[in-house]
């Protein structure tokens, strides 16, 4: 029966989360047990057309690219797909009524990767950006206020700010890989061969000011549903960018930041005190 196979369909992207991403996988834990399943819906989508630019060189990765946004669309056209992954994803696009603009500005961004290696403009870096982080946000989103398009509406730029800021770290945390392994440099107008103080300041102070935004104007006013994963994925992602910080310019392409699962533990245990005390 159809319940059976889409049950299975959700549990293969969970398990894809799981395998690719611990401390996603810890954060969305802390999300209502009501909106886990399509969080972790999204989150394999997105992984996969990521892993087919990112990691797949020994294969024709246009056309796994050309084929994986042709099923996907076939999927939400037939409610079906057998690629359990677009499955479990078209259901939960077609359950929140997440807009085609969305994913088509994903795969845009996606496919940028098989072929761009340089942001020259701040415009180019934004549009990146944008479809590559920012629209994850804008999908979460729509889960998280179950259809309420005035809270939608309210929380869109904090979304994006955070998915954006995100993203950023991701940048600073894999220059090596991206500069020497991709040969891509996404930060505009800056030398990554030969990054400076001032350069990685500029970056940090950037992040900064989304993270900012991101809590005041979204975090604190999510869905009770939603707040706590979210608050702890933040709380992740400051503290890596907060690592990143303490390692000098001429290091930072050499050193790959990461947080131990006892830090990942001590964070999770410090932000729920702060959400139980309705600090948050």
């Amino acid at each position: 029966m159809k319940e059976l196979f889409d049950s299975v369909s959700n549990s293969c992207s969970k398990l894809v989360t799981e395998k690719y991403s611990t401390s996603f996988s810890l954060a969305v834990n802390m999300l209502s047990p009501k909106i886990r399943t399509d969080i972790y819906n999204i989150y394999g989508f997105v992984r996969f057309a990521d892993e087919i630019v990112d990691t797949f060189h020994d294969y024709d990765k246009e056309l796994l690219m050309t084929n994986f946004e042709r099923d996907y669309y076939m999927a939400k056209e037939q409610g079906i797909s057998l690629n359990p992954i677009l499955n479990s994803f078209q259901k939960t696009v077609n359950k929140y009524n997440i807009p085609d603009a969305m994913i088509d500005a994903f795969l845009k961004s996606m496919k940028a990767d098989l072929y761009k290696t340089e942001y020259v403009t701040k415009e180019e870096y934004d549009e990146y950006i944008y479809g590559s982080a920012d629209v994850v946000g804008l999908m979460c989103l729509k889960v998280f206020v179950n259809g309420d398009d005035k809270k939608f509406e309210a929380l869109k730029n904090a979304a994006m700010r955070l998915g954006s800021a995100f993203q950023k770290v991701n940048f600073l945390r894999d220059l090596k890989d991206d500069y020497e392994t991709l040969n891509r440099s996404y930060f505009p107008n800056i030398d990554l061969g030969n990054l400076d103080t001032a350069s990685k300041k500029e970056i940090i102070n950037e992040i900064e000011e989304d993270f900012d935004y991101a809590y005041k104007n979204g975090i604190l006013k999510l869905p009770v549903e939603a707040k706590f994963g979210v608050y702890m994925a933040f709380r992740y992602y400051k503290r890596l960018l907060k690592k990143l910080n303490k390692v000098s310019s001429e290091k930072i392409k050499d050193t790959r930041i990461r947080i131990s699962n006892p830090m990942k533990i001590n964070l999770l245990a410090r932000s729920y005190v702060k959400y139980k005390l309705n600090i948050i």
